[in-house]
């Protein structure tokens, strides 16, 4: 998966995990399973099932359930940087130059600083004035992108 399609990959395993655990999936039916999810939501099909159900640790290891919190990381990463932009008025040309001080700062007063006084939704809010939204990560991909693909 890719920055584009890594949040659709997480959707395919959740949805797997959900039936494996309902014990409406059986194991021997994961890779036909992942192979059919890849195909409906990425329009791929992987190559092998050491490129699609197998293809990390996670499962091998029994880590189950926990999948999702990398897309609310990803909704989080978002938010944070188009508020840590218009407070720092131009991130993106602070890291071009490599000054990565006002960045740091800014998370140490604005996230790290208040480490377990809010729970994540509290968090959000007060650093930013919303609750978490999609919306600022569709940005991000768009913004990235668009040009690459033509969208």
């Amino acid at each position: 998966a890719d920055e584009a399609t890594y949040n659709l990959h997480i959707i395919v395993r959740f949805e797997l995990e959900q039936a494996l655990l309902a014990q409406d999936l059986a194991v021997g039916d994961l890779p036909a399973a992942w192979r059919e999810k890849y195909q409906e939501y990425l329009g791929v099909e992987p190559r092998n099932d050491a490129d699609g159900c197998l293809q990390d640790i996670h499962w091998s290891a029994a880590l189950i359930g926990y999948f999702p919190t990398y897309s609310l990381g990803n909704l989080y990463a978002a938010q944070f940087f188009e508020q840590a932009d218009r407070d720092l008025g131009g991130l993106e040309s602070l890291l071009a130059r490599g000054d990565f001080a006002p960045l740091k700062h800014w998370l140490n007063e604005q996230i790290h600083h208040r480490g377990q006084c809010y729970t994540a939704s509290e968090l959000v809010e007060r650093v930013t004035g919303q609750p978490l939204s999609h919306a600022p990560l569709v940005r991000h991909l768009r913004e990235k992108l668009g040009p690459l693909y033509g969208l």
